[in-house]
Parts: C-alpha cells; sequence; structure tokens
C-alpha cells in the first residue's frame, strides 16, 4: 500500500508521517503536487531513523490505482453519499489487494469532494465533535496502526484475484448505460445513483470473478 499525502505544506509533517510508516512497515511515499521539499532539513530531522522514505518517495501529478481509499474528518449526513466512511477497524478488515493507495488530505482543508468522489473508499477516524479535526501525521499513526495490526492476522484466499481499476470502471460504465433506459424524476437523482453504486463496489472489495459475475448480470438487464 502506497501513503499518498496531497499538496503538503509542511515539512515537518512529511517527516513525522515517514516516521510512522517505518514504525508500521509501511515504505512508499506518495507526494501528489507537494507545496513543500520533502527533503527539506525539518522533514529529515523529523523523520529521524526513517530519512530512506523520504529520500525515495515518489512526487507525482495524477493517482492511478486499483483501489484507491480518502480520509475525512468531515462526515455527511445519510443524503451525503460521497462522505460516508468506514471506520479505521473497518478498512483494516478488508483483505486489499492489488496497487492500493491511501490518501492523507492537506493540512488546512484535507480532501475535497471531487477527490473523495475519485476514492473507492473512505475512512474516518472517531473523534470529539468538540474538535474532530486531527494533525495529518497523528491520523496517519492511528490508521498505520490499524492496518499493522490486522495484517499480522493469518488470512487466507491470497490466491484469488482482485478486481483491477479498469474492471471496476468497465461495470460503472455499464451502470451507466443501464440508468440512461431508466426515467429519473431529477438529475440528481441519477448521479445519486451512480454514487451510491461507486461507493458499493468500492467498498465491497469485489475480486475479479465476482465482478465479472456482476457485469454479466448487468448485461443480461433489458
Amino acid at each position: 500500500m502506497d501513503i499518498i499525502c496531497i499538496e503538503s505544506q509542511t515539512p515537518g509533517n512529511l517527516g513525522a508521517i515517514a516516521r510512522t510508516m517505518k514504525n508500521f512497515e509501511f515504505e512508499n511515499l506518495v507526494l501528489l503536487n507537494p507545496k513543500c521539499s520533502h527533503l527539506d532539513k525539518e522533514a529529515l530531522d523529523r523523520a529521524t531513523h526513517a530519512k530512506e522514505i523520504l529520500q525515495k518517495a515518489k512526487i507525482v501529478k495524477e493517482l492511478k490505482y486499483d483501489t484507491l481509499i480518502g480520509t475525512t474528518a468531515i462526515l455527511g449526513t445519510d443524503y451525503n453519499l460521497i462522505r460516508t466512511p468506514i471506520t479505521p477497524e473497518a478498512l483494516a478488515q478488508m483483505d486489499l489487494k492489488g496497487n492500493v493507495g491511501l490518501v492523507i488530505g492537506r493540512e488546512a482543508d484535507g480532501m475535497r469532494n471531487e477527490e473523495l468522489k475519485a476514492c473507492d473508499i473512505v475512512v474516518s477516524i472517531p473523534t470529539s465533535k468538540k474538535y474532530p479535526t486531527m494533525n495529518v501525521s497523528h491520523a496517519t499513526t492511528i490508521l498505520l496502526y490499524e492496518l499493522f495490526k490486522a495484517s499480522k492476522k493469518e488470512k487466507i484466499g491470497q490466491h484469488i484475484k482482485p478486481a483491477k481499476k479498469e474492471d471496476k470502471e468497465r461495470l460503472l460504465a455499464l451502470i451507466d448505460e443501464k440508468m440512461e433506459c431508466l426515467t429519473f424524476t431529477t438529475e440528481y437523482k441519477k448521479r445519486t445513483q451512480r454514487t451510491l453504486w461507486k461507493n458499493v463496489i468500492g467498498k465491497s472489495n469485489l475480486s475479479k470473478r465476482e465482478l465479472m459475475a456482476l457485469f454479466g448480470f448487468m448485461k443480461k438487464i433489458k
């Protein structure tokens, strides 16, 4: 799993994230359009014995993953499907395979709606309503701890092939095609249906075989 930081502004936070990554055996740090240098002295000092994670970090301008996990401290209502997250514990129980990225939001304003919409899964750490937003490095520590703890449990089904990003996109495209044959009272309700299907597919962590069976079923619907 890659740990992805969006538009990071504080070198110290990047150093702290690198350090917690090493604590929990995560190696790949990806920086999406960073606003500061990950090799700044402050970052390297905070990383302590995890400097190599900063030194080999990748800088990218876009994200291409089979499964993308977004993070948010701002929860929506039942009607805000984009911000309907799972807990870190629930995420840790998912046997995610393939190319997986965990996205850590900006220090100031986290992840935006359009960015969360592009994710397959959204996770949120339960915090006090009086002060729900955590420092990005502290939030990363909690998430990686839960993932690390669960990774030490024996797993079965490792031979099963996961659904790839392109498989999910094909299924969503077919669902879009089927929805064009249906009548919706408003365009908003049609968009809500698509978001709902995307959430279900993302959270279900489907195998390739399961997804293809669902694809075949959808094709039979006239």
